[in-house]
């Protein structure tokens, strides 16, 4: 294939992508400049506690060496996909968040993904332009972490996005990777909405107590020095954990200081879309 047929082929593709998501009204991308900070768990209550909501919503897997989110939405590897390879159907859950990941078409859970470039960028195409997502309030991205190529492919088929979420964590090795992660945010014109400052803080699962076990309070401080808004702290609550280990989300239980931190989050994610799209959202 000659440059001029690889260009006609990439604006094919592109307009197939633009037609396909048309009908979706805020496409939020959520992000880490690392691994291991929850970013999947982010994006996976981000999505459920805005369907709770009351909104149409779709939760995009874009993770193709780990493909979590089936596991964190209580979606059996043992459900598949309908439809044909150029028209899938996303999984719904019980509560009505469209899901689709790489996870629900492997053949089990231990199938490891031994794919080269070309292919991981062929199948992420085909999910943003073959998946029937339909009409969308909010179509949640979960990019693999770190800004190599396939960060970069997902953030420029998809330029119209309301913004990016970026997770860290209060350590020091991943508060670095911020700014990286947000150098990368505008190198590809992809707005920063906001940071986010997973465990921070461990509760007692016993008294409630929150402990600093790591210094707190770096995300925010980061957030203002390079002026993008701070969302909020998440705290290391155990109850989290346990609800990504048997699919419900943390933001289905209410009695719990992480059901709340991401309530608070999420509300203002609501109101900043409703916002920008004059208050006609939802």
């Amino acid at each position: 294939m000659n440059r001029k047929e690889s260009k006609n082929r990439m604006q094919e593709m592109e307009e197939k992508i633009d037609q396909n998501l048309k009908d979706i009204e805020h496409k939020l991308v959520v992000m880490s400049g690392k691994g291991g900070v929850g970013k999947s768990t982010v994006a996976a209550n981000l999505a459920t506690g805005l369907s709770l909501r009351g909104y149409d919503v779709g939760l995009l897997d874009c993770d193709m060496h780990g493909p979590s989110i089936p596991q964190i939405v209580g979606i059996s590897y043992d459900e598949k996909p309908t439809g044909t390879d150029n028209s899938l159907n996303p999984i719904s859950t019980d509560y009505g968040l469209k899901v689709m990941s790489l996870g629900t078409l492997l053949p089990s859970e231990d199938s490891p993904v031994v794919w080269r470039g070309p292919l991981k960028m062929k199948t992420i195409q085909q999910f943003l332009g073959d998946v029937n997502w339909g009409k969308l309030d909010y179509l949640v991205f979960d990019l693999p972490p770190g800004t190599g190529d396939e960060p970069l492919s997902i953030a420029q088929l998809i330029p119209d996005s309301d913004g990016a979420i970026i997770v860290t964590t209060p350590q020091e090795v991943a508060l670095k990777t911020i700014r990286r992660s947000v150098n990368f945010a505008q190198k590809v014109e992809l707005p920063v909405f906001g940071l986010i400052e997973n465990m921070s803080g461990f509760v007692c699962p016993h008294c409630g107590e929150k402990i600093e076990i790591f210094h707190s309070g770096g995300g925010e401080e980061l957030s203002n020095d390079l002026d993008i808004p701070f969302l909020g702290k998440i705290p290391l609550d155990p109850a989290v954990v346990e609800s990504g280990e048997v699919g419900k989300p943390i933001v289905l239980e209410k009695n719990s200081s992480g059901a709340e931190a991401f309530d608070d989050i999420i509300s203002r994610v609501e109101n900043w879309t409703r916002k920008k799209a004059g208050g006609e959202t939802g």
